[in-house]
């Protein structure tokens, strides 16, 4: 019979919580588990109040920083449950001595597979075209095909480059621009690498893929925008804070790129109804990483990390930003 741990863990993460086969899989190795069933991100004083008493913890949305950690002395282990690293607060972690374990690209393909979709959409206007037929309409605008298109990845870490092979397989012409270095991949899949200013100018489609810090804030911005083609396509599955939404609505407004999709926004759910009425903007809640396949897979990432298991990675150790 396995011995259950007693060290006593706190699932802050709501999706988490909600999932039986994940909590199954956690109470099977954990004695102690405190769940969060308010179906709400925690923050703030009610996030410290929910882990206090804990060594370790599972977090998912929820903003860890200076606060939390020093209202929690007792929290010495964090498992990030996905991959986006923006809310949590890593030099506050590292003073608080709180090990940050986090598994990259274990919802690449979730990720991977709503960008081909949303690059459908777009270029073959399915939604309108859908909502006008059911309401009588029969109209027939065209679009184009993605193995015609030049196809941007900004970011090739796990899910640009998941997006650059099924690209490829389209029969697309993809081109790349990272601050690090993929030449091997680069050169397994037909990719170019470019800097971010040709990427923007050659681009059909331009696909995000980085992660939210510092020198992403406001990546794309009105400079940006102006940059790509009328007839090109913004795409957002990484974080919302990378595009600048009021530019991105004045160019959306006028004509300056052809549309965008969004699964992430600045503030979530998204405050600005203008932008996402945009007859040209393609708008979803944050469901990238949302299929079971990729809920699973991050959740079992998290309790593998709880262990300290060698495929997470501790990013109290870590220096540069990770690739998602």
């Amino acid at each position: 019979m396995t011995l259950l741990s007693r060290i006593p863990v706190a699932v802050a993460s709501r999706s988490f919580s909600k999932n039986r086969r994940l909590r199954d899989e956690l109470a099977a190795r954990y004695a102690t588990i405190r769940w969060n069933s308010t179906d709400r991100v925690l923050e703030g004083g009610e996030l410290a109040d929910f882990l206090r008493g804990h060594e370790r913890a599972i977090t998912g949305l929820d903003r860890l920083d200076e606060h939390v950690f020093s209202a929690v002395p007792e929290l010495r282990l964090v498992s990030k449950y996905g991959v986006g690293l923006d809310m949590i607060d890593l030099d506050a972690a590292r003073r608080h001595r709180v090990s940050i374990r986090w598994t990259p690209g274990v919802n690449r393909q979730a990720v991977a597979e709503l960008t081909i979709a949303f690059m459908l959409a777009l270029s073959r206007r399915l939604v309108p075209l859908a909502v006008d037929m059911r309401d009588g309409g029969w109209r027939q605008p065209g679009g184009r095909q993605i193995s015609s298109a030049v196809v941007g990845v900004v970011g090739c870490g796990h899910v640009g480059q998941e997006v650059a092979r099924l690209c490829r397989a389209f029969g697309a012409n993809v081109i790349a621009n990272d601050i690090r270095v993929y030449d091997e991949f680069y050169r397994a899949h037909a990719v170019t690498p470019v800097d971010l200013r040709t990427l923007l100018a050659q681009s059909d489609f331009v696909t995000l893929h980085v992660p939210l810090d510092a020198s992403t804030r406001g990546l794309i911005g009105a400079p940006e925008l102006a940059s790509m083609k009328p007839t090109a396509f913004l795409i957002n599955t990484a974080r919302g804070g990378i595009v600048d939404e009021d530019a991105l609505k004045t160019a959306l407004s006028s004509a300056q790129i052809a549309g965008a999709a969004l699964d992430v926004f600045v503030t979530e759910p998204p405050i600005d109804r203008e932008l996402l009425q945009l007859a040209n903007v393609l708008a979803t809640p944050h469901i990238g990483g949302s299929t079971e396949e990729a809920m699973l897979a991050m959740g079992r990432a998290a309790i593998a990390g709880l262990d300290g298991s060698p495929e997470s990675i501790d990013l109290t150790a870590e220096i540069a930003s990770p690739s998602i």
